[in-house]
């Protein structure tokens, strides 16, 4: 499925802020799932330094920075990318062979080694270890753990977009029970990775579906987040979705990939102002 895709981000400070620093992953690349034919990213004033790189897990990086005092700032992206179907099909070991296949791998960055222990924003939490322990049944596939266990965190949770920040962690979203997309990710992986799977971020879009009989309006997609898990040697890297507890499909493009949020997050930095700033964004994502 290939789509355009248009994504409008805009920060307003009230008082003028200068030395400001970002980190952007707004701009998707090519994946063994992905092609991008086009992208352009467009910042509102041009900033004074513009450095465009690739990070260790291949996820297309800018850096940029305001010298001089800025009051709003926007991102524009507009991108052409296409989404490759791949198999449903089961080919992952058992739950209780899949160890011994991860020691196996290289050192790549796609590794699954780089991914099966806690980092910064997932730490080990015994509440979320004991609930994927609890899902698992005897003679799972690998593959077969993930669903059950992004489910089971759907069945769970309470999507709410008041409950939680981007600071907040696994532990206190699952024991709320509520959170956002982010939560709902960083949960799973926690849990897969209490369970021995490598699990990892992934910050993308995703195409929303309008209610049957109302037509789809511009700007009511999202920016969103989901699992990476690692199931063996000759399944790979598959994507669960357990905010909406589905296999990560055709209706989904992805931009960043890493350990946790802090790896993928679209906007990161630094700046200096008074007062609290505010954030809108809005996202149109086309199928052709």
């Amino acid at each position: 499925m290939r789509y355009d895709i248009r994504l409008r981000l805009d920060h307003s400070y009230p008082a003028a802020s200068d030395h400001v620093r970002n980190l952007l992953r707004l701009l998707p690349s090519d994946r063994p799932n992905q092609r991008v034919q086009r992208r352009l990213l467009t910042i509102t004033p041009p900033p004074q330094e513009r450095r465009e790189m690739v990070d260790y897990f291949g996820n297309a990086t800018t850096l940029v920075a305001w010298h001089r005092p800025v009051e709003a700032i926007s991102f524009h992206l507009s991108v052409r990318a296409e989404r490759i179907a791949v198999s449903a099909m089961d080919i992952s070991p058992r739950l209780n062979a899949l160890a011994p296949e991860v020691m196996a791998a290289g050192m790549a960055p796609d590794s699954p080694l780089h991914f099966r222990s806690p980092s910064p924003r997932i730490p080990p939490e015994p509440e979320i270890a004991t609930f994927a322990q609890s899902v698992c049944q005897p003679g799972q596939t690998v593959r077969e753990v993930v669903a059950a266990l992004g489910q089971a965190i759907h069945s769970q949770m309470t999507f709410d977009a008041e409950a939680t920040d981007v600071m907040t962690a696994p532990a206190t979203a699952f024991a709320a029970r509520r959170g956002v997309c982010q939560d709902f990710a960083q949960i799973m992986i926690c849990g897969l990775r209490a369970l021995g799977i490598p699990a990892g971020y992934v910050s993308g879009f995703i195409r929303t579906t309008p209610p049957p009989g109302m037509r789809r309006l511009a700007g009511v997609d999202a920016m969103h987040g989901w699992v990476m898990a690692w199931c063996g040697i000759t399944q790979g890297w598959v994507e669960y979705d357990p905010t909406n507890a589905q296999w990560a499909g055709e209706d989904y493009i992805t931009v960043a990939i890493g350990r946790d949020y802090a790896d993928a997050a679209p906007v990161r930095g630094a700046l200096r102002t008074a007062g609290a700033q505010s954030a809108a964004h809005a996202v149109d994502m086309v199928a052709l």
